[in-house]
């Protein structure tokens, strides 16, 4: 009876044969067809990843490469002299001159795009505008920046008058007067022949920046003759003002002058690793400072 059962026609046997395949076909498909997901899902997983990856390494590409550009350590000679800054003028300096006091090559380019096509710095903030003027540099470059502010008309024939007055009318002093250059103002500057508006604006803005002159040759680096004007200005003995080596921040000691950022850097660490400073004796072993930056340095600092 149990055979009867189990017993099934030709006809049945192929369908239960065909069953069966079908069973096993879809069995393996499936199989596979979750294997080949499994597998694009991982390398979809590892895409993203590397996407992530790249987009990481990027972006710290980025940041260190404007780190690099904002860094005063950056030469823009491609050797290892350090750009010392000195006054200038960014409508007339030339692209030699950009690049000595520590601009990059391609700001140069900027500077001097910006001036064919017209453009004036009529104050020194408007230098932050050129593409690529880092914060840091600014602020090295700040103490320089001596923009000549010149009015200019429409109608050059009233212009050509007006200056024509204005040089008639102007008292010079006679030769053999002598004026204080720490107590002088600009009135009393272009009151010296050949001295105008201009230079007489740029030797008191200097006069600032240093806190006083100590001799007249302090002119030259402001690319004017000293020699010249010997004949015109005194200069008082020990009426420079001094600032405090040893309270001074970074930021302040950088506005001098006479200190770039390096110099100000190595201070600021050996107050901090060593304690006050007594003598600038104590920092000849840095190889930031020669004794030419010392002789200088010497009638504006103080140790306490």
């Amino acid at each position: 009876m149990w055979k009867d059962f189990f017993y099934f026609t030709r006809t049945e046997r192929q369908g239960i044969i065909v069953l069966v395949v079908l069973i096993l076909g879809i069995f393996i498909i499936s199989h596979f067809l979750s294997k080949s997901q499994e597998k694009n899902l991982s390398v979809g997983k590892a895409t993203i990843f590397q996407e992530e990856y790249d987009s990481f390494i990027h972006s710290i590409q980025e940041v260190s490469s404007k780190e690099y550009l904002d860094n005063d350590y950056y030469d823009s000679f491609n050797n290892s002299s350090k750009p010392e800054p000195f006054p200038f003028d960014p409508n007339m300096a030339d692209s030699s001159t950009l690049l000595k006091v520590g601009m990059y090559p391609w700001m140069v380019r900027n500077i001097l795009r910006y001036r064919m096509k017209g453009g004036k710095f009529r104050q020194p903030e408007d230098l932050q505008k050129i593409y690529g003027m880092t914060h840091r540099l600014y602020n090295r470059l700040l103490p320089y920046i001596c923009i000549q502010h010149r009015e200019y008309k429409n109608d050059t024939t009233s212009l050509f008058a007006f200056n024509k007055i204005k040089k008639d009318t102007i008292y010079k002093y006679p030769m053999g007067t002598k004026i204080d250059l720490n107590h002088s103002d600009t009135t009393e500057l272009k009151k010296i022949p050949g001295i105008g508006s201009g230079l007489s604006k740029m030797i008191v803005r200097y006069r600032k920046q240093l806190g006083n002159y100590y001799e007249v040759d302090q002119l030259k680096e402001i690319h004017l003759s000293a020699e010249k004007l010997k004949a015109w200005l005194t200069v008082k003995p020990h009426e420079t003002i001094k600032i405090n080596i040893n309270k001074c921040s970074l930021e302040k000691l950088m506005r001098h002058p006479y200190i770039n950022f390096y110099q100000a850097k190595v201070i600021v660490e050996h107050r901090r690793k060593k304690g006050d400073i007594k003598s600038l004796k104590q920092l000849i072993l840095y190889e930031e400072f020669t004794a030419n930056d010392f002789q200088r340095l010497e009638p504006y600092i103080c140790f306490n």
